[in-house]
């Protein structure tokens, strides 16, 4: 560290009514909360997809080496050395266990638990704690946030979903106690105001924002003179790497303004709720913080549900007129199988570009893709037969060096999903002897 001038892990440009978090700037800040080996933390995310895949577009022809993709994988190509896709994994939790219909709304309770959820449609909602809150009990104190929850549909804790099970289950992941959902956030805007929002309080927050909405200005303009006074300090490759992160920073204000339909005129007081009506851009803006969140290592725990599980959304932007949930019953209709795969390719795309986005991230001598394990998936395999086994998981990122990558693993039948949690939790330094029905740690 040649300037020889280290801040707080915690540093943050700040403005009228701003606090920006940092990305790792290697000349000023002191390696604090590494992981164990001495490198950059470890990141930890979970994304979930309804209805489960069409398999056989989705599953290597071969084990081992990734060599050549399977169709609805396709859009990870250029990312493929960091990607392992696991076969063989199973959610016993999801299955009926006599508890008769509702394998929709099991799949989404038990994907991060484990656990079988009780069939209510009532108060007396009963699950399990979630792969992601068990590292967030250990971990969260580390950062400014415990763990981020994101999707693109609002959660639900009550009503009827599927066939007698409460819409708690069919619409939320995370799960901080058993019987204690945790809502996710919808609204990208809020997210960001989460990461960048006012330090003042309630009062001056209140007529900051006034100011803002009448100026229209970025919040990096109110951070302006702080953030040039800090790049006096930073070496030339951190120098550019701050550039590139404020850039993306403007970037997604900008995209959130357009999304908005904000004009000057707008009062603060009328301000919109700034979800995007276009899917696509909707995903990649809530992505888009994700990728914020771990670049200034905000959080290290996040998931994100694509959809509610059951939703019968039409994708008419890739020429699915036909609802997903309607089409997942495709009785071996070859049709409906291949707008299914046409679904499931659209959403795995859209990782990868998050995916990409990670591997453009420096840090230290390697990637946020690198420190990271992204896990993606669905509580069930073929939608149409509703099994809960077999099912479509992959994993993206390195584990800080910890996941070779580049392969196709495929595990004896009937081995708990829940191994691989097991695994993940080792890797980020939260490790439990046992997680829900897990038998031992998953061999990645």
């Amino acid at each position: 560290m040649s300037k020889n001038r280290q801040v707080s892990r915690r540093t943050v440009l700040r403005g009228v009514g701003t606090a920006i978090a940092l990305p790792w700037l290697e000349s000023i800040m002191p390696r604090l909360s590494q992981a164990a080996d001495g490198g950059p933390p470890r990141r930890m995310a979970f994304f979930s997809v309804p209805n489960g895949v069409h398999m056989p577009d989705w599953t290597p022809k071969n084990e081992g080496s990734l060599d050549v993709l399977p169709p609805i994988l396709a859009p990870l190509e250029p990312l493929k050395s960091s990607v392992t896709v696991l076969s063989g994994l199973t959610l016993d939790g999801g299955r009926p266990q006599r508890d008769g219909p509702g394998d929709h709304a099991r799949s989404a309770a038990s994907f991060l638990t484990g656990a079988h959820p009780y069939k209510t449609n009532g108060k007396d909602i009963r699950n399990g704690v979630s792969v992601d809150q068990a590292a967030a009990e250990k971990l969260g104190r580390l950062t400014r946030f415990a763990s981020l929850e994101l999707g693109c549909e609002p959660s639900a804790q009550a009503g009827n979903c599927d066939s007698g099970y409460s819409c708690a289950y069919t619409s939320n992941i995370s799960w901080r106690t058993p019987t204690s959902p945790l809502s996710k956030e919808v609204n990208p805007r809020a997210v960001f105001d989460r990461l960048f929002g006012p330090a003042e309080p309630a009062a001056e927050n209140r007529a900051r924002r006034a100011q803002q909405e009448r100026r229209r200005q970025s919040v990096l303009d109110f951070a302006a003179e702080d953030a040039a006074e800090l790049r006096r300090k930073l070496d030339q490759s951190d120098g550019r790497k701050l550039d590139e992160y404020l850039y993306a920073v403007r970037e997604i204000e900008r995209r959130l303004q357009k999304a908005e339909g904000v004009a000057a005129s707008v009062p603060a007081s009328a301000r919109p709720a700034g979800t995007p009506k276009e899917f696509a851009e909707h995903v990649r803006l809530m992505m888009d913080m994700i990728v914020l969140a771990f670049q200034t290592d905000s959080t290290r725990i996040a998931t994100f549900m694509y959809l509610n599980e059951g939703n019968n959304r039409s994708y008419p932007e890739i020429g699915v007129r036909a609802g997903h949930h309607e089409l997942s019953h495709h009785g071996g209709n070859p049709e409906k199988q291949a707008q299914i795969s046409k679904i499931n390719r659209y959403h795995l795309g859209l990782l990868a570009e998050f995916l990409q986005k990670l591997n453009a991230a420096k840090e230290g001598g390697g990637t946020l893709l690198h420190s990271a394990m992204i896990m993606y998936g669905s509580g069930l395999s073929d939608g149409d037969r509703h099994n809960h086994d077999d099912l479509p998981i992959l994993l993206a990122g390195r584990g800080g060096g910890t996941i070779p990558g580049g392969r196709h693993l495929r595990y004896p039948k009937e081995t708990p999903l829940t191994n691989l949690y097991l695994a993940l939790l080792d890797r980020m330094g939260a490790a439990v002897p046992k997680f829900s029905d897990s038998t031992g740690k998953l061999e990645l």
